[in-house]
Protein backbone atom coordinates (compact mmCIF):
# COMPACT_ATOMS: atom_id res chain seq x y z
CA UNK A 1 0.00 0.00 0.00
CA UNK A 2 3.06 2.25 0.14
CA UNK A 3 3.11 4.96 -2.56
CA UNK A 4 4.55 8.37 -3.41
CA UNK A 5 1.99 10.18 -1.28
CA UNK A 6 3.11 8.19 1.76
CA UNK A 7 6.70 9.24 1.09
CA UNK A 8 5.75 12.91 0.79
CA UNK A 9 3.84 12.89 4.07
CA UNK A 10 6.18 10.59 5.97
CA UNK A 11 3.55 7.92 6.73
CA UNK A 12 3.52 4.15 6.36
CA UNK A 13 0.01 3.68 4.99
CA UNK A 14 -2.26 6.03 2.99
CA UNK A 15 -5.03 5.84 5.58
CA UNK A 16 -6.25 9.25 6.79
CA UNK A 17 -8.43 9.57 9.89
CA UNK A 18 -10.52 12.73 10.20
CA UNK A 19 -11.56 13.28 13.81
CA UNK A 20 -12.33 15.97 16.36
CA UNK A 21 -10.47 14.02 19.07
CA UNK A 22 -6.80 14.71 19.65
CA UNK A 23 -6.21 11.24 21.15
CA UNK A 24 -7.42 9.62 17.93
CA UNK A 25 -5.08 11.83 15.89
CA UNK A 26 -2.12 10.66 17.96
CA UNK A 27 -2.96 6.96 17.93
CA UNK A 28 -3.72 6.75 14.20
CA UNK A 29 -0.49 8.54 13.31
CA UNK A 30 1.47 6.28 15.68
CA UNK A 31 -0.11 3.27 13.94
CA UNK A 32 1.23 4.41 10.57
CA UNK A 33 -1.66 6.43 9.16
CA UNK A 34 -2.27 10.17 9.29
CA UNK A 35 -4.54 11.57 11.97
CA UNK A 36 -6.28 14.79 10.91
CA UNK A 37 -7.81 17.05 13.57
CA UNK A 38 -11.03 18.86 12.66
CA UNK A 39 -10.48 22.44 13.81
CA UNK A 40 -13.84 24.03 13.03
CA UNK A 41 -15.11 23.94 16.62
CA UNK A 42 -12.09 25.65 18.16
CA UNK A 43 -10.99 29.22 18.65
CA UNK A 44 -7.34 29.87 17.69
CA UNK A 45 -6.43 29.78 21.38
CA UNK A 46 -8.23 26.47 21.92
CA UNK A 47 -6.68 24.97 18.80
CA UNK A 48 -3.19 25.87 20.04
CA UNK A 49 -3.88 23.97 23.25
CA UNK A 50 -5.02 20.92 21.29
CA UNK A 51 -2.06 20.96 18.90
CA UNK A 52 0.44 21.54 21.72
CA UNK A 53 -0.98 18.45 23.42
CA UNK A 54 -0.71 16.43 20.20
CA UNK A 55 2.91 17.55 19.73
CA UNK A 56 3.71 16.42 23.27
CA UNK A 57 2.29 12.92 22.69
CA UNK A 58 2.82 12.07 19.01
CA UNK A 59 6.61 11.89 19.01
CA UNK A 60 8.06 12.45 15.54
CA UNK A 61 4.92 11.30 13.71
CA UNK A 62 3.14 13.70 11.32
CA UNK A 63 -0.50 14.76 11.40
CA UNK A 64 -2.91 17.11 9.64
CA UNK A 65 -5.47 19.80 10.42
CA UNK A 66 -8.84 20.26 8.72
CA UNK A 67 -10.60 23.63 8.39
CA UNK A 68 -13.88 24.72 6.77
CA UNK A 69 -13.76 27.76 4.50
CA UNK A 70 -16.55 27.59 1.90
CA UNK A 71 -16.36 29.55 -1.35
CA UNK A 72 -19.74 31.18 -0.76
CA UNK A 73 -21.35 32.18 2.51
CA UNK A 74 -23.27 35.03 4.11
CA UNK A 75 -20.97 37.93 4.99
CA UNK A 76 -18.14 36.86 2.69
CA UNK A 77 -15.49 39.56 2.36
CA UNK A 78 -15.62 40.78 5.95
CA UNK A 79 -12.36 39.74 7.61
CA UNK A 80 -12.94 41.16 11.10
CA UNK A 81 -14.49 38.25 13.08
CA UNK A 82 -16.24 40.53 15.59
CA UNK A 83 -17.80 42.71 12.89
CA UNK A 84 -18.79 39.64 10.90
CA UNK A 85 -20.43 37.99 13.89
CA UNK A 86 -22.39 41.14 14.73
CA UNK A 87 -23.52 41.43 11.11
CA UNK A 88 -24.62 37.79 11.02
CA UNK A 89 -26.38 37.89 14.40
CA UNK A 90 -28.52 40.74 13.09
CA UNK A 91 -29.54 38.63 10.10
CA UNK A 92 -31.01 35.74 12.14
CA UNK A 93 -34.83 36.01 12.35
CA UNK A 94 -36.34 35.94 15.82
CA UNK A 95 -38.69 33.19 14.69
CA UNK A 96 -35.73 30.90 14.09
CA UNK A 97 -34.31 31.69 17.53
CA UNK A 98 -37.67 30.95 19.16
CA UNK A 99 -37.98 27.67 17.24
CA UNK A 100 -34.58 26.42 18.41
CA UNK A 101 -35.17 27.40 22.01
CA UNK A 102 -38.60 25.75 21.85
CA UNK A 103 -37.02 22.46 20.75
CA UNK A 104 -34.50 22.64 23.58
CA UNK A 105 -37.14 23.39 26.20
CA UNK A 106 -39.51 20.73 24.88
CA UNK A 107 -36.75 18.16 25.38
CA UNK A 108 -35.86 19.54 28.82
CA UNK A 109 -32.30 20.51 27.89
CA UNK A 110 -30.76 22.70 30.62
CA UNK A 111 -29.49 26.17 29.81
CA UNK A 112 -25.76 26.70 29.35
CA UNK A 113 -24.33 27.36 32.85
CA UNK A 114 -22.02 30.21 31.85
CA UNK A 115 -22.89 33.66 30.54
CA UNK A 116 -20.79 33.48 27.35
CA UNK A 117 -22.79 34.04 24.20
CA UNK A 118 -23.00 31.67 21.21
CA UNK A 119 -20.08 32.23 18.90
CA UNK A 120 -19.33 32.10 15.22
CA UNK A 121 -17.47 28.87 14.44
CA UNK A 122 -14.69 28.59 11.87
CA UNK A 123 -16.99 28.40 8.84
CA UNK A 124 -15.70 31.63 7.27
CA UNK A 125 -12.38 32.92 6.01
CA UNK A 126 -12.32 35.45 8.85
CA UNK A 127 -12.50 32.68 11.46
CA UNK A 128 -10.79 29.88 9.49
CA UNK A 129 -7.61 31.70 8.41
CA UNK A 130 -6.41 32.23 12.03
CA UNK A 131 -6.81 28.48 12.62
CA UNK A 132 -4.52 27.79 9.66
CA UNK A 133 -1.96 30.21 11.08
CA UNK A 134 -1.98 28.34 14.39
CA UNK A 135 -1.60 24.99 12.63
CA UNK A 136 1.40 26.19 10.64
CA UNK A 137 3.21 27.02 13.89
CA UNK A 138 3.40 23.29 14.67
CA UNK A 139 6.18 21.48 12.79
CA UNK A 140 4.54 18.03 12.84
CA UNK A 141 1.58 19.35 10.84
CA UNK A 142 2.24 18.24 7.25
CA UNK A 143 -1.21 18.74 5.72
CA UNK A 144 -3.95 21.38 5.81
CA UNK A 145 -7.29 20.22 4.42
CA UNK A 146 -10.31 22.36 3.54
CA UNK A 147 -13.64 20.60 3.89
CA UNK A 148 -15.74 22.89 1.70
CA UNK A 149 -14.68 24.28 -1.64
CA UNK A 150 -11.36 25.40 -3.06
CA UNK A 151 -9.31 27.21 -0.40
CA UNK A 152 -8.64 30.92 -1.03
CA UNK A 153 -5.59 31.36 -3.26
CA UNK A 154 -3.66 33.38 -0.71
CA UNK A 155 -4.19 30.60 1.81
CA UNK A 156 -2.92 27.95 -0.61
CA UNK A 157 0.17 30.06 -1.28
CA UNK A 158 0.68 30.66 2.45
CA UNK A 159 0.51 26.93 3.24
CA UNK A 160 2.83 26.04 0.36
CA UNK A 161 5.33 28.67 1.47
CA UNK A 162 5.52 26.88 4.82
CA UNK A 163 6.42 23.62 3.08
CA UNK A 164 3.10 21.87 3.77
CA UNK A 165 0.64 20.18 1.42
CA UNK A 166 -2.92 21.37 0.78
CA UNK A 167 -5.92 19.06 0.43
CA UNK A 168 -9.53 19.88 -0.36
CA UNK A 169 -12.73 17.86 -0.39
CA UNK A 170 -15.24 17.78 -3.23
CA UNK A 171 -18.26 15.87 -4.49
CA UNK A 172 -18.20 16.72 -8.20
CA UNK A 173 -15.70 16.46 -11.04
CA UNK A 174 -15.90 20.18 -11.80
CA UNK A 175 -15.04 20.98 -8.20
CA UNK A 176 -12.05 18.63 -8.35
CA UNK A 177 -10.79 20.38 -11.49
CA UNK A 178 -11.07 23.75 -9.71
CA UNK A 179 -9.03 22.36 -6.83
CA UNK A 180 -6.31 21.17 -9.21
CA UNK A 181 -6.24 24.45 -11.14
CA UNK A 182 -5.78 26.38 -7.88
CA UNK A 183 -2.74 24.32 -6.92
CA UNK A 184 -4.32 21.95 -4.38
CA UNK A 185 -1.93 19.02 -3.83
CA UNK A 186 -4.46 16.33 -2.86
CA UNK A 187 -8.10 16.12 -3.91
CA UNK A 188 -10.41 14.23 -1.55
CA UNK A 189 -13.35 12.82 -3.52
CA UNK A 190 -16.21 12.36 -1.10
CA UNK A 191 -19.24 10.32 -2.08
CA UNK A 192 -22.72 10.99 -0.80
CA UNK A 193 -22.45 8.10 1.70
CA UNK A 194 -20.00 10.10 3.80
CA UNK A 195 -20.70 11.87 7.06
CA UNK A 196 -20.57 15.64 7.21
CA UNK A 197 -20.99 17.82 4.13
CA UNK A 198 -21.57 15.74 1.01
CA UNK A 199 -22.89 16.00 -2.50
CA UNK A 200 -25.30 13.64 -4.23
CA UNK A 201 -22.98 11.36 -6.25
CA UNK A 202 -22.09 7.99 -4.75
CA UNK A 203 -18.51 6.95 -4.14
CA UNK A 204 -18.39 4.12 -6.68
CA UNK A 205 -19.40 6.55 -9.42
CA UNK A 206 -17.45 9.58 -8.19
CA UNK A 207 -14.02 8.14 -7.39
CA UNK A 208 -12.98 6.83 -10.85
CA UNK A 209 -14.24 9.96 -12.61
CA UNK A 210 -12.25 12.31 -10.40
CA UNK A 211 -9.14 10.12 -10.36
CA UNK A 212 -9.05 10.22 -14.16
CA UNK A 213 -9.93 13.92 -14.42
CA UNK A 214 -7.19 15.22 -12.12
CA UNK A 215 -4.37 12.77 -12.84
CA UNK A 216 -1.52 12.88 -11.93
CA UNK A 217 -2.73 14.86 -8.88
CA UNK A 218 -3.38 12.25 -6.15
CA UNK A 219 -6.95 11.59 -5.05
CA UNK A 220 -8.08 10.26 -1.70
CA UNK A 221 -11.31 8.27 -1.65
CA UNK A 222 -13.86 9.26 0.99
CA UNK A 223 -17.38 8.14 1.75
CA UNK A 224 -18.33 4.63 2.83
CA UNK A 225 -14.91 3.26 3.75
CA UNK A 226 -14.96 1.03 6.80
CA UNK A 227 -12.95 -2.05 5.81
CA UNK A 228 -9.75 -2.99 4.05
CA UNK A 229 -11.83 -4.45 1.24
CA UNK A 230 -13.24 -1.00 0.55
CA UNK A 231 -9.75 0.52 0.63
CA UNK A 232 -8.65 -2.06 -1.94
CA UNK A 233 -11.65 -1.15 -4.11
CA UNK A 234 -10.81 2.55 -3.85
CA UNK A 235 -7.18 1.98 -4.83
CA UNK A 236 -8.36 -0.17 -7.74
CA UNK A 237 -10.39 2.80 -8.99
CA UNK A 238 -7.40 5.13 -8.97
CA UNK A 239 -7.28 6.45 -5.41
CA UNK A 240 -3.95 7.13 -3.73
CA UNK A 241 -5.41 6.47 -0.30
CA UNK A 242 -8.49 6.48 1.91
CA UNK A 243 -9.97 9.38 3.87
CA UNK A 244 -12.04 7.98 6.75
CA UNK A 245 -14.17 9.63 9.43
CA UNK A 246 -17.17 7.80 10.86
CA UNK A 247 -14.96 4.79 11.51
CA UNK A 248 -13.38 6.62 14.46
CA UNK A 249 -16.49 7.96 16.20
CA UNK A 250 -16.77 5.11 18.71
CA UNK A 251 -13.17 3.99 19.20
CA UNK A 252 -11.84 3.67 22.74
CA UNK A 253 -9.80 6.86 22.40
CA UNK A 254 -12.73 8.97 21.15
CA UNK A 255 -13.65 11.72 23.61
CA UNK A 256 -17.34 10.90 23.79
CA UNK A 257 -19.67 9.96 26.61
CA UNK A 258 -20.74 6.29 26.76
CA UNK A 259 -24.30 7.26 25.79
CA UNK A 260 -22.99 8.95 22.62
CA UNK A 261 -20.89 5.94 21.65
CA UNK A 262 -23.88 3.70 22.28
CA UNK A 263 -25.91 5.68 19.74
CA UNK A 264 -23.22 5.19 17.11
CA UNK A 265 -22.71 1.50 17.87
CA UNK A 266 -26.44 0.78 17.60
CA UNK A 267 -26.98 2.83 14.43
CA UNK A 268 -27.63 1.23 11.06
CA UNK A 269 -26.74 2.63 7.66
CA UNK A 270 -30.44 3.44 7.18
CA UNK A 271 -30.38 5.71 10.23
CA UNK A 272 -28.50 8.52 8.46
CA UNK A 273 -29.98 11.45 6.57
CA UNK A 274 -28.68 14.48 4.68
CA UNK A 275 -29.90 17.63 6.38
CA UNK A 276 -29.21 21.38 6.42
CA UNK A 277 -30.46 21.69 9.98
CA UNK A 278 -27.08 21.96 11.72
CA UNK A 279 -24.77 23.94 9.44
CA UNK A 280 -26.92 25.38 6.65
CA UNK A 281 -25.38 23.11 3.99
CA UNK A 282 -26.42 19.54 3.26
CA UNK A 283 -24.53 17.20 5.57
CA UNK A 284 -25.12 13.65 6.71
CA UNK A 285 -26.14 12.98 10.31
CA UNK A 286 -27.97 10.36 12.30
CA UNK A 287 -31.60 11.30 11.94
CA UNK A 288 -33.46 12.15 15.11
CA UNK A 289 -36.15 14.48 16.38
CA UNK A 290 -33.95 17.51 15.59
CA UNK A 291 -33.49 16.70 11.90
CA UNK A 292 -37.13 15.67 11.57
CA UNK A 293 -38.37 18.90 13.18
CA UNK A 294 -36.65 21.03 10.54
CA UNK A 295 -38.25 19.03 7.71
CA UNK A 296 -41.86 19.74 8.73
CA UNK A 297 -43.86 22.12 6.57
CA UNK A 298 -44.90 24.37 9.46
CA UNK A 299 -41.36 24.97 10.76
CA UNK A 300 -38.66 27.44 9.62
CA UNK A 301 -36.34 26.55 6.76
CA UNK A 302 -32.66 26.22 7.73
CA UNK A 303 -30.64 29.37 7.13
CA UNK A 304 -27.58 29.54 4.89
CA UNK A 305 -24.03 28.97 6.11
CA UNK A 306 -22.76 30.31 8.49
CA UNK A 307 -26.06 31.70 9.83
CA UNK A 308 -27.49 28.29 10.68
CA UNK A 309 -24.34 27.27 12.54
CA UNK A 310 -24.39 30.48 14.54
CA UNK A 311 -28.09 29.98 15.26
CA UNK A 312 -27.72 26.42 16.56
CA UNK A 313 -24.32 26.73 18.26
CA UNK A 314 -25.98 26.93 21.68
CA UNK A 315 -28.07 23.85 20.90
CA UNK A 316 -24.96 21.93 19.84
CA UNK A 317 -23.06 22.62 23.03
CA UNK A 318 -26.07 22.11 25.32
CA UNK A 319 -27.12 18.78 23.84
CA UNK A 320 -23.48 17.67 23.89
CA UNK A 321 -22.90 18.54 27.54
CA UNK A 322 -26.30 17.37 28.79
CA UNK A 323 -26.80 14.22 26.71
CA UNK A 324 -28.00 12.28 29.76
CA UNK A 325 -30.39 15.00 30.97
CA UNK A 326 -34.05 15.10 30.01
CA UNK A 327 -34.47 14.11 26.35
CA UNK A 328 -31.40 15.93 25.06
CA UNK A 329 -30.16 12.78 23.35
CA UNK A 330 -33.19 12.79 21.08
CA UNK A 331 -32.10 16.08 19.46
CA UNK A 332 -28.32 15.79 19.79
CA UNK A 333 -25.72 16.55 17.12
CA UNK A 334 -24.53 13.21 15.64
CA UNK A 335 -22.68 13.55 12.32
CA UNK A 336 -22.09 10.15 10.72
CA UNK A 337 -21.82 8.51 7.33
CA UNK A 338 -23.62 5.39 6.14
CA UNK A 339 -20.62 3.27 7.06
CA UNK A 340 -21.61 3.76 10.71
CA UNK A 341 -23.77 0.67 10.24
CA UNK A 342 -20.55 -1.36 10.06
CA UNK A 343 -19.22 -0.02 13.37
CA UNK A 344 -20.53 -2.52 15.90
CA UNK A 345 -17.95 -2.64 18.71
CA UNK A 346 -15.67 -0.29 20.58
CA UNK A 347 -12.09 -0.97 19.48
CA UNK A 348 -8.84 0.90 19.90
CA UNK A 349 -7.40 2.92 17.04
CA UNK A 350 -4.55 0.44 16.70
CA UNK A 351 -7.03 -2.45 16.46
CA UNK A 352 -8.97 -0.62 13.75
CA UNK A 353 -5.80 0.08 11.78
CA UNK A 354 -4.68 -3.56 12.06
CA UNK A 355 -8.11 -4.72 10.90
CA UNK A 356 -8.01 -2.39 7.89
CA UNK A 357 -4.56 -3.56 6.85
CA UNK A 358 -5.17 -7.30 7.31
CA UNK A 359 -8.52 -7.06 5.53
CA UNK A 360 -6.84 -5.18 2.68
CA UNK A 361 -4.23 -7.91 2.28
CA UNK A 362 -6.93 -10.59 2.25
CA UNK A 363 -8.86 -8.70 -0.44
CA UNK A 364 -5.80 -8.27 -2.65
CA UNK A 365 -4.84 -11.93 -2.29
CA UNK A 366 -8.38 -12.97 -3.18
CA UNK A 367 -8.27 -10.88 -6.35
CA UNK A 368 -4.85 -12.20 -7.30
CA UNK A 369 -6.22 -15.76 -7.21
CA UNK A 370 -8.73 -14.77 -9.89
CA UNK A 371 -5.94 -13.96 -12.35
CA UNK A 372 -5.13 -16.74 -14.85
CA UNK A 373 -1.72 -18.35 -14.46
Amino acid sequence: MKNELCKKLGIEYPIFAFTHCRDVVVEVSKAGGLGVLGAVGFTPEELKVELDWIDAHIGDKPYGVDVVIPQQYEGIGEMDPEKLEAELQAMIPQGHRDFVEGLLQAHRVPAWPDSDAPRLLGWTQATGAPLVDVALQHPNVVLIANALGTPPQDMIDHIHASGRLVAALCGKVKQALKHKAAGVDIVIAQGSEAGGHTGEITSMVLWPQIAEAIAPTPMLAAGGIGTGKQIAAALAMGAAGAWTGSLWLAVKEAQAEPIEKEIYLKASSEDTVRSRSWTGKSARFLKNEWTEAWEKQDTPDPLGMPLQGLLVYDAMRRTQRFRSVGEANRISFNPAGQVIGMVKEERSCREVMFSLLSDYVDAVERLQKLMPE
